[in-house]
């Protein structure tokens, strides 16, 4: 386990792929764009609105999230519109209580019919050395009670992917956000909102997963609290038995370091329930104004087997 942790993090600091290390690679299609290591696919941006299954209202539609995410070994870590909340998509961000002027806005809760979040366009194929990824532009929808629509927030994502050795690879998502409405608009305080959310495999619950947070905080201390970064990990069905994602906040972020959203085990009486979200905007407003554009970005280092704690202070200390 020592010499694979100095492998890994000497390969992570001179962000070059060891002898034999495969290189990523991205497939664009209409309806998605995957990114490869090899012939193993790690992650899926969801170009396409999904419906939900039939019998579901039609409301709960969603394009602009990454789904499947998978572990090296090709474990399944997200989960998309999940029964007890048909509005989760894998890894997502939308804002929850938001207003501008005299209108309310819930971009989360979709059954509210407030609004939504759809993916806009492409805007760039990123394919360097050891590196890949894509910018995509999506719009954060408002709805109206005459039927009518427009847009209250333009945001991009830019996600890129490294290849590691020791059975890991690292993403990027960093999320720009800008409104074309004059009056601005505000990000109210709630536990519910924007950052990054993050809905795990149906197969972890508290009998086969944990949690872990940068200030030493477990599943059931981390709601509210705020961390650097948290290690989010369960059985997998690879040769190492285990999986996860170590899940970091850039020093810079709004609210550094983060509050968290982490719905306590015992939720959904303790089934199914891994929900994690970084929230900026849990403890305090965000304002933003016109003409202006504001960021966020994430980190997040997908592995099989163990993770250790210096392993992920040691990649959080080196997310620049």
């Amino acid at each position: 386990m020592k010499f694979q942790l100095i492998l890994l993090l000497t390969a992570f600091f001179s962000c070059q792929p060891m002898q034999g290390q495969k290189s990523p690679r991205l497939s664009c299609e209409e309806n998605e764009t995957t990114i490869y290591i090899g012939n193993q696919p790690v992650l899926t941006y969801v170009h396409k609105e999904t419906l939900p299954p039939a019998g579901v209202d039609p409301i709960y539609k969603r394009s602009a999230y990454i789904h499947p995410l998978w572990s090296p070994g090709g474990e399944r870590l997200t989960r998309i519109q999940p029964p007890d909340h048909w509005h989760h998509y894998g890894i997502w961000n939308p804002w929850t209580r938001t207003h501008f002027g005299e209108h309310k806005v819930d971009f989360w809760n979709l059954a509210d019919r407030q609004g939504t979040v759809r993916f806009a366009e492409y805007l760039e194929k990123i394919e360097l050395e050891n590196m890949t990824g894509f910018r995509v532009r999506q719009e954060h929808i408002y709805f109206l009670e005459d039927g009518s629509e427009g847009v209250a927030m333009n945001e991009t994502w830019k996600i890129t992917v490294q290849n590691l050795p020791g059975q890991a690879y690292m993403v990027d998502l960093v999320t720009t956000l800008s409104t074309p409405l004059e009056t601005g608009i505000i990000l109210e305080a709630y536990r519910y909102g924007g950052g990054l959310g993050y809905r795990a495999t149906e197969k972890w619950d508290p009998s086969n997963a944990t949690v872990l947070t940068s200030e030493g905080k477990n599943w059931a201390e981390a709601d509210a609290t705020h961390a650097r970064w948290v290690i989010i990990e369960g059985e997998s069905s690879v040769e190492e038995g285990r999986s996860g994602i170590l899940f970091m906040s850039h020093l810079k972020n709004q609210a550094h370091p983060e509050p968290m959203r982490m719905w306590p085990p015992d939720t959904n009486e303790g089934k199914e329930n891994v929900f994690f979200e970084f929230c900026p905007i849990r403890h305090q407003e965000w304002v933003l104004e016109p003409e202006k554009e504001y960021s966020l970005k994430y980190r997040m280092v997908v592995f099989d087997g163990p993770i250790t704690t210096t392993t992920a202070e040691q990649f959080w200390s080196n997310f620049k």
